[in-house]
């Protein structure tokens, strides 16, 4: 099995990352895939492409139909914007279950779906947030998280690594060798064990967290997922729970009657994680104050009837 990197030259904090880890030792050409460049080291291969990152579908099949190996995970080095403009490292599954079908993404992915979740997610923030420490890198620039948002289409467990926010940021070396470390240590690719490996790991503690409402930086999950050990899938923050208000917000709603995709998002994120995460306890962590009375309700009896179970904090150590 290989895990496959992606870059684009279209991006300066996608392309600076692809080549501090390209700079690194044992990495020898590929085959091409189409145009695509590509490049190995041990089982990671280093794809290059010329368009937007979130454009290119079906990379982890494309590989499989062109070289025989079997992609296990799928690693994309992006930018990443905000309106604060604050310089930022952050770490992120992908999909848009929250779209019906018909509607266009804005960011590619397609109506309805999610990608398996990295196991790797929790772990690497706590690996990032330890290297860009050691590289003065922090405070300036805040480490986390982001909700689960945009393309590519992947079928395997996939996540995404932003530089952020601005063109300065995002052409930063410091900040574009910080994330190829976190690469090079999080796969091993010099020896030695890899980070967040769920087969190996998952006997130590086998509970998921599973994000439910907040902000798109998540900072109630985040004070979870920062303990160690924590595992984390996908980060649903209220924008990618929409919900119908019924004008019946006296705490007795049936979640029947509250129309909105935020049903169909919350499956669709729940079935991509027990992909990623084979026999994990997978418990939905709800950000309460992000929640009107009458949403919580629908919310949690939702999860109710789905046998999802919903835990405190202490229940994910």
């Amino acid at each position: 099995m290989v895990t496959l990197v992606v870059a684009t030259t279209f991006d300066p904090a996608s392309i600076n990352p692809a080549n501090e880890l390209l700079a690194m030792p044992g990495w020898s050409p590929g085959p091409p895939l189409q145009e695509m460049k590509s490049f190995a080291n041990r089982n990671v291969r280093l794809l290059q492409h010329d368009r937007s990152i979130v454009v290119e579908d079906d990379l982890d099949n494309r590989w499989e139909e062109l070289t025989g190996e079997v992609v296990d995970e799928v690693i994309f080095f992006s930018r990443h914007t905000a309106v604060s403009n604050r310089p930022a490292l952050t770490v992120h599954p992908i999909g848009v279950p929250h779209l019906r079908d018909g509607e266009v993404p804005p960011q590619g992915g397609k109506p309805g779906w999610a990608a398996p979740p990295s196991p790797r997610i929790g772990p690497w923030l706590r690996l990032l947030k330890t290297i860009a420490q050691s590289h003065n890198l922090v405070p300036e620039f805040e480490i986390t998280l982001e909700g689960t948002h945009h393309g590519p289409v992947t079928n395997k467990p996939t996540l995404f690594l932003e530089i952020g926010s601005t063109d300065e940021y995002w052409r930063r070396p410091d900040a574009a060798r910080v994330i190829a470390l976190l690469v090079w240590e999080g796969l091993a690719i010099g020896g030695g064990n890899d980070v967040g490996n769920w087969n190996r790991e998952h006997n130590k503690n086998n509970k998921v967290l599973l994000g439910i409402g907040g902000g798109h930086y998540a900072p109630r999950h985040m004070d979870i997922v920062l303990k160690d050990g924590v595992w984390v899938s996908h980060l649903l923050s209220g924008y990618s729970l929409p919900m119908e208000d019924p004008n019946q917000s006296n705490g007795g709603t049936n979640n029947k009657d509250i129309g909105g995709s935020w049903k169909e998002a919350i499956k669709a994120a729940y079935e991509a994680t027990k992909l990623a995460f084979p026999g994990g306890e997978i418990i939905a962590h709800l950000d309460h104050k992000s929640f009107k009375g009458w949403q919580k309700n629908a919310i949690t009896g939702f999860l109710g009837e789905q046998g999802i179970k919903i835990g405190k904090p202490n229940d994910f150590y």
